[in-house]
Parts: structure tokens; sequence; C-alpha cells
């Protein structure tokens, strides 16, 4: 499991991955070519995976995405460390607070 800031990426087994996350288009890249997990809404800093792979967005803001490196990739940011990450498929999750009613995803 490994977090940077707002931002939760947990390893999945292969046959746990959801077959709509195999088959669906990857969420486009952005001008520097990363697949940006999440942007800050106050720095306009991302979260973003420098690297081959692809990465599914969920259907709501609450659903979480699903990243796929098949070779392997780093998770960048402006103000955190790199995290190496190994191949594979991970489920990622931006954290959430809870409002009386519902929840909303943690602005950056």
């Amino acid at each position: 499991m490994y977090r940077q800031g707002d931002i939760l990426i947990v390893p999945v087994a292969e046959e746990a991955v959801p077959p709509s996350a195999r088959t669906a288009p990857s969420a486009p890249r952005d001008a520097r070519g990363r697949l940006v997990l999440a942007l800050g809404e106050a720095t306009g800093h991302a979260h973003a995976v420098v690297g081959p792979g692809t990465l599914v967005r969920g259907l709501h803001p609450m659903d979480p995405d699903h990243l796929h490196l098949p070779g392997g990739g780093r998770v960048v940011h402006e103000e955190h460390a790199a995290i190496p990450l190994p191949r594979g498929w991970y489920r990622v999750q931006r954290q959430r607070e809870y409002i009386p009613g519902a929840f909303r995803v943690v602005a950056d």
C-alpha cells in the first residue's frame, strides 16, 4: 500500500481487477505525458504517474480509479518524494472527509 498526500494506492491481484477496468479506455495524459491521479485544486500541482501504463477512471468521483503499470512506474508530485511502483494493477482512491449527511473528496 502506498500513500502520497491525499492519494492512496493499493495493489490489486490480477484476478480481482474488475472486467470494466481491463477494457475501458485510459484517461488521457497531460501535456507532460503523465497520467494524473489527482490535480491539486489550491496549487495546481499534480499527483501523477510517469512511465507506460493506463488509468481507468471510476464512474463517480467517490469511486476508485484503476491503474495498470505493465512495466512499473513512479508516482511524482512537486511537493513529495517520488514513489516507485512495481508492475501490476492498483486501485487509486482519493482521501474523503465526512460532512454531515455525506462525504466529499479532500481538496489538496
